[in-house]
């Protein structure tokens, strides 16, 4: 990537001294973006588009954006636009982020990057030979935990690590609408909170390249609509009408240097309560990220549990967003390289599509990165 700072000053954020931002998708996770792009002196709201044009009104209104866009083609060729963030449903990530970039655009593009590995690769094509900033959200990243973690990490204070494992079980938590629709979210839990999981726990590893992935899947609960007295999120299209995607994916995921992740997420699950949980175990020490942070060590022949002085030991998700997003503006702004590249989304995507590939054939999934010429 090239520096940004010729590239800012050509579109005038260097006169203005504001970043100009559009967000595409009005839902849910978009008030995470639009509460922490106003929360960024250097930004200005400049516009946002939604299927609904009486939601995207809405969340202008609340968040004071400037313009309300009647398309998509319409707000990516408006020359005054700088970035966008690109909040909406999985099957339209990879070719909204592909027509921001044939436009200029700096890219936010929330997780998963596409569909499948496949259609990353054309997001990958897209971006070769330009200058801007493509930034895959993989929020947990930037959460004051992990940030902390992975310091200790790059210290060596759990040296080389070796086994990972990563947990996130709802007892019922199917959104319904569009999360439950294949077609549209390209999955259940393992693309929507096993992306963040893999993520997360890969990216402390220190990224190994991926050897070998065993997968299983169950769609046996669905949707569960009939449950009464239990309360959970639901998207604005609920219906219970589809279901086609899995209540359970668990996976053993194995790394060339021989490190191991054990996976298992549900939407849907006959358990006691919701569960998080990450740990990572190394040769001199280990971690959970979640519940909340704690380090164990050793010293003087004996074991410690590190409890961090830190403002949120576990995940909240307003300043994960907010550091997330003033990340992607400085790099945007300044011209740095993001710490959530285009790269990563690819090899998070080929995990995510190892996992449902073993689970469909009953096979382990076996990659050669030699033969594939990477």
């Amino acid at each position: 990537m090239k520096s940004g700072g010729r590239q800012a000053t050509e579109r005038g954020i260097g006169r203005l001294g504001k970043l100009r931002v559009g967000v595409v998708g009005a839902g849910m996770i978009s008030d995470f973006h639009l509460q922490s792009y106003a929360c960024n002196e250097e930004v200005e709201l400049y516009g946002i588009y939604d299927l609904s044009a009486g939601r995207a009104g809405e969340k202008a209104a609340k968040y004071g954006v400037r313009k309300v866009f009647g398309s998509t083609a319409e707000m990516f060729a408006d020359a005054e636009l700088d970035a966008v963030s690109i909040c909406t449903w999985n099957d339209t990530h990879a070719e909204l982020a592909i027509q921001a970039l044939v436009h200029g655009k700096h890219v936010l593009v929330e997780k998963p990057l596409a569909m499948s590995y496949a259609e990353a690769l054309r997001v990958r094509d897209a971006a070769r030979g330009k200058d801007e900033v493509l930034q895959v959200g993989f929020v947990r990243r930037f959460a004051a935990g992990t940030r902390v973690l992975k310091k200790f990490i790059d210290d060596g204070l759990l040296g080389e690590i070796y086994y990972a494992k990563a947990t996130h079980l709802r007892q019922i938590g199917n959104p319904g609408g569009w999360f439950a629709d294949r077609t549209r979210s390209g999955g259940g839990p393992l693309i929507d909170l096993g992306v963040h999981l893999i993520d997360t726990v890969w990216y402390l590893m220190g990224k190994p390249k991926v050897a070998r992935i065993k997968g299983a899947t169950f769609l046996e609960l669905g949707n569960r609509g009939n449950v009464d007295n239990l309360s959970y999120y639901k998207a604005a299209d609920y219906s219970v009408d589809r279901n086609d995607v899995e209540d359970l994916a668990a996976a053993m995921i194995t790394f060339e240097n021989g490190a191991t992740l054990m996976l298992d997420v549900s939407f849907s699950l006959h358990a006691k309560d919701t569960e998080t949980k990450i740990q990572l175990f190394g040769k001199r020490g280990g971690a959970e990220l979640e519940p909340e942070l704690l380090l164990v060590t050793e010293r003087n022949d004996t074991i410690l549990n590190v409890h961090p002085q830190i403002d949120h030991l576990t995940l909240n998700f307003n300043e994960a967003f907010g550091a997330e997003i003033n990340h992607f503006v400085a790099c945007c702004m300044g011209g740095g390289k993001t710490l959530a590249p285009l790269g990563d989304g690819l090899e998070v995507m080929k995990m995510l599509d190892g996992v449902y590939e073993s689970a469909r054939t009953g096979r382990e999934v076996v990659y050669d990165h030699n033969q594939a010429g990477e």
